[in-house]
């Protein structure tokens, strides 16, 4: 067992947890931080991959995120690793802050700070989605990757269908397009 990886993983974890306050949408950007540009363990197809799975899943996507990349990079410590560093700052600052909290939280103050990191978080899920459209547009294109972008906005919002079921079809799809057709066996084994 490397301590040195198992270090690493546990830090960029803990990092990501004590700095994503608003719940798991607010740590995707910093988990990719951390993981692509940071510790450069996987590339931004790679994690789109992992995000995308994720969302299919039920439970936190954090957790989700941190067990398979952990396990990925550092084998079973490394899932353990990342799993204790994602979910211990959300327990420690749960444990020692909830009654301290709990006498300002009719504070209009406290209400004016909770209010402010929404668009914050916001931007953040905007720049990691607009570098997921520019990495597609190297792969599709832009006209592709745009239509693409906005048939799964109308299909997610307007439709209500989940992203599971979507993934799923693009993911049959990718697998159907990839797969040689017959006849260009047959032309294969006449050669």
């Amino acid at each position: 067992m490397n301590l040195s990886l198992q270090k690493d993983i546990f830090i960029s974890f803990f990092r990501s947890g004590m700095l994503g306050y608003g719940g798991g949408p607010s740590t995707i950007p910093l988990v990719h931080k951390e993981v692509v540009e940071v510790y450069e363990w996987m590339d931004d197809d790679e994690f789109s991959d992992i995000l995308a799975m994720g969302n299919t899943l039920p439970g936190p996507i954090m957790t989700k995120m941190a067990g398979y990349i952990g396990y990925r990079v550092g084998g079973m410590a490394g899932l353990a690793s990342a799993l204790a560093a994602s979910v211990l700052p959300t327990v420690l600052i749960m444990i020692l802050l909830i009654s301290f909290l709990a006498s300002f939280r009719d504070s209009s103050i406290v209400q004016g700070m909770t209010t402010a990191i929404a668009p914050v978080v916001g931007v953040m899920l905007f720049v990691l989605a607009f570098n997921f459209l520019k990495n597609s547009k190297r792969d599709l294109g832009w006209g592709i990757a745009i239509t693409l972008g906005v048939i799964s906005l109308i299909v997610f919002e307007a439709l209500g269908v989940h992203p599971a079921i979507l993934i799923g079809v693009l993911i049959i799809y990718a697998l159907v397009r990839k797969a040689p057709s017959k006849d260009k066996k047959k032309e294969g084994e006449s050669s």
